[in-house]
């Protein structure tokens, strides 16, 4: 088995500190650090994605796989930084005002990182004009949108006009989730995308941001 091989494998048990061995010996011995990252870590996040999505690995099991990525990647990002190597998209994501839920929220932002995105985490209780704030002065491609309770829902209609008032609407890609929300919701209020679960919406923001030229 190659190093990357091992990288991947040893994420998806979740070794974060065997994952972090190996990313700094495969960088040490002579592997780009950019292989690393899409030869080794974002495969094995890919692969849980996967299983989450056809439910054979539950939220615990993502989380201790996010976490054995995330130590990866903070090996990687001195070296990926100092190579000019950009994220793939850029997201800002958050649990909409008079919204407190996060464990969603926090599972796509995993996700989404997974597939080599950067995210921008809000967290909860975002009014639409933080939305829409962070998106013009971070450069995202995509404001994703949490909601849990039907009460808050509207305020995922908000963060869509307040995107046409501010004149970002032609360059900014709106996703919405969460357990009240759906297709003929996401219509509705004009978003872009509606997905029912985190490796969906992943897999959803890196399509737009691949044919953005983000």
């Amino acid at each position: 088995m190659s190093i990357l091989e091992e990288i991947s494998e040893n994420l998806q048990k979740g070794r974060a500190k065997v994952v972090k061995e190996l990313v700094q010996n495969a960088v040490d011995s002579g592997v780009d650090p950019e292989t690393v990252l899409k030869e080794g870590l974002l495969p094995g996040m890919s692969v849980i994605g996967e299983r989450f999505k056809n439910n054979e690995v539950y939220v615990p099991e993502v989380l201790v796989a996010a976490r054995a990525m995330n130590m990866g990647a903070q090996v990687l990002k001195p070296y990926l930084e100092r190579a000019g190597i950009k994220a793939a998209g850029k997201i800002c994501l958050g649990t909409v005002q008079g919204d407190l839920h996060d464990i969603g929220k926090n599972l796509v932002k995993m996700m989404m990182e997974g597939k080599g995105l950067e995210v921008v985490d809000l967290g909860t209780d975002v009014s639409p004009d933080t939305f829409i704030r962070t998106a013009i002065d971070q450069n995202c491609q995509i404001i994703a949108c949490s909601a849990l309770l039907t009460t808050t829902m509207g305020v995922m209609e908000e963060v869509v006009n307040k995107a046409v008032e501010a004149g970002i609407r032609d360059r900014v890609k709106i996703m919405i989730g969460g357990a009240p929300v759906d297709e003929a919701f996401c219509r509705k209020i004009g978003a872009d995308c509606y997905t029912p679960d985190a490796a969906s919406a992943a897999e959803a923001a890196a399509g737009f941001c691949a044919s953005m030229g983000a």
